[in-house]
């Protein structure tokens, strides 16, 4: 069997996180970056099915630019067998539609995939559009939002909680399956798998080698752009009204104000 994981570079959420000011597309290369938390889990679900079967090879896959690596690096660290990076200048400004896409052929060109495993949405964008995506431009079924997992040689079969119900749906391999940060707790990577990533094959792989046109892809072919940003204004002082007996007056004569009343 093999899986791929699809995993996503993204700016540390806990940074000064900002927009390209030629562009308005997010600043990748002024801020930190590292593996979405939530791709964590999808390569954590991999490594628990090759550790329950033999013969399962995993190949992590990202598309970004060239600091991108790092979710390999992370993935493969983990666990992961392999690792594609998609890079290309014309990727710049991507939206989810083109991002399919070019995952789309980058999965066709991996070959004979069994099982595509990503996170339920990526931490930058948080759309959770692109696994549905990718399995139309795939001809796969598809199923999101899972949070209990079980795979034989031929269907999975997901557990999906609802606010009100949960379901249990079989889909037939080869499958795409999105899941959700309740599916597992994913592991720190070991000194021994540290040492190991260094030794695993990375291919790195532009839009020609995946015949996808340039020009179906990047900021220009995008549904949506970000036309102008304002910076969040600083918070103001609170108001303090001190209690002389009349402060429920004060109070109420704010919220009123504020037309909160």
């Amino acid at each position: 069997m093999k899986i791929v994981t699809l995993v996503k570079h993204v700016p540390d959420a806990t940074a000064d996180r900002t927009f390209n000011a030629a562009d308005n597309t997010t600043d990748r290369a002024g801020v930190d970056g590292l593996l979405s938390e939530l791709d964590e889990y999808a390569v954590e679900e991999a490594l628990k099915i090759s550790e329950a079967g033999d013969g399962v090879e995993i190949v992590a896959l990202t598309m970004g630019p060239d600091g991108a690596d790092a979710a390999l690096k992370k993935a493969l660290q983990m666990g992961a067998d392999s690792g594609v990076h998609v890079v290309d200048d014309s990727l710049h400004g991507s939206d989810a539609p083109a991002t399919a896409q070019v995952l789309a052929a980058a999965i066709r060109k991996i070959g004979d995939v069994d099982l595509v495993l990503t996170g339920m949405a990526s931490t930058d964008g948080g759309m959770s559009v692109v696994p549905a995506m990718l399995a139309e431009h795939l001809g796969l079924a598809q199923v999101g939002f899972v949070g209990e997992l079980t795979v034989s040689e031929s269907a999975v079969t997901a557990r999906r909680d609802g606010d009100v119900a949960s379901e249990t749906i079989e889909a037939a391999l080869p499958a795409v399956v999105a899941v959700t940060d309740q599916i597992n707790e994913p592991r720190y990577p070991s000194f021994k798998g540290i040492m190991a990533a260094k030794k695993k094959p990375v291919e790195t792989w532009t839009l020609a080698d995946l015949g996808v046109d340039a020009g179906a892809v990047g900021l220009g072919a995008a549904f949506s752009v970000v036309r102008e940003v304002t910076k969040r204004p600083e918070r103001a002082a609170g108001t303090v009204v001190t209690d002389e007996g009349d402060g429920g007056t004060k109070l109420a004569e704010f919220l009123a104000a504020q037309k909160f009343i």
